[in-house]
């Protein structure tokens, strides 16, 4: 078996049969981790020729997603979210990396911006040497009715095209690259990524996100002096705004950019809210 898909579920009904659809033609194997929907996520799954495995809905979508990569037959394994399509462009790309005749181009000056980005926040390293083990695909994400090619957003790269035994997730942050022995490089194709049509389905992912956050500021003690509450309450929010909005140029993203700008700062208020707000988080 050359390909097995995997796809972390909660409640995505309006999702998850494009999802599944775009990727028939190349997955052997498509696997759906389902942590407890009480929609039709499970049934339109079984419906496409999923497996589905039933799992508890974990904060953290990267736990379900590595026990479903135990439990995977693929020799590589994509993984997606319920929101994201793989285009027929992008399938094309990953045949060829199945067929052992995909030889990873140079990076464009975006991708490779991109790239020293995650060097130096993930320490990942780009190859361009076989045998290439791990693969990154960039997204474009729909935000408010536009995708999103700038305010620091665009190729948003992620590790997703793995071989199954070279490869896993280390389940410590939301935010985290998987962990690939070996090289990894570049796709030049991009995916959909379909994560906030509407501003209600943004603030839901950001409920979450912001959860994680104070989860992470509550392990490692975070302060609660003055000086602390002025860097998350105002510092960080205004800093990140104009980081996105004017240095990567979020403006030309239209309304879509600005509100993008002014709440990913906010996450860090409303994140420190809860922190402050909370005697402890738990898993």
């Amino acid at each position: 078996m050359k390909l097995s898909v995997i796809v972390a579920t909660h409640n995505e009904e309006a999702n998850i049969g494009k999802c599944l659809d775009a990727i028939k033609g190349i997955a052997d194997e498509m696997i759906v981790a389902d942590g407890e929907s009480t929609d039709r996520t499970v049934e339109i799954a079984k419906a496409k020729g999923a497996m589905v495995l039933h799992m508890t809905n974990k904060k953290m979508f990267h736990i379900n997603k590595e026990e479903a990569r135990k439990k995977a037959k693929g020799d590589w394994i994509l993984f997606l979210d319920a929101d994201e399509i793989v285009t027929p462009e992008l399938a094309k790309e990953i045949k060829l990396v199945l067929a052992d005749v995909y030889h990873p181009a140079t990076l464009n000056k975006q991708f490779a911006k991109h790239m020293r980005f995650i060097e130096t926040r993930d320490g990942i390293k780009y190859s361009s040497q076989l045998p290439i083990n791990g693969y990154f695909i960039a997204r474009k994400n729909y935000f408010l009715g536009r995708y999103l090619m700038h305010s620091g957003v665009y190729p948003d790269g992620v590790i997703r095209l793995v071989r199954k035994d070279k490869a896993f997730w280390p389940c410590k942050d939301v935010h985290e690259q998987m962990s690939v022995d070996g090289g990894v490089s570049w796709l030049t194709e991009p995916m959909i990524h379909m994560a906030d049509p509407t501003f209600s389905r943004y603030m839901e992912r950001a409920n979450r996100y912001t959860t994680l956050t104070a989860d992470s500021l509550s392990k490692t003690k975070t302060g609660k002096d003055f000086f602390t509450i002025v860097n998350f309450m105002l510092w960080k929010p205004t800093i990140t705004f104009l980081f996105l909005f004017f240095r990567h140029k979020g403006f030309m993203d239209g309304f879509s950019g600005f509100v993008w700008s002014l709440m990913s700062g906010l996450h860090y208020a409303m994140a420190y809210l809860k922190f402050l707000g909370a005697d402890n988080f738990s898993k």
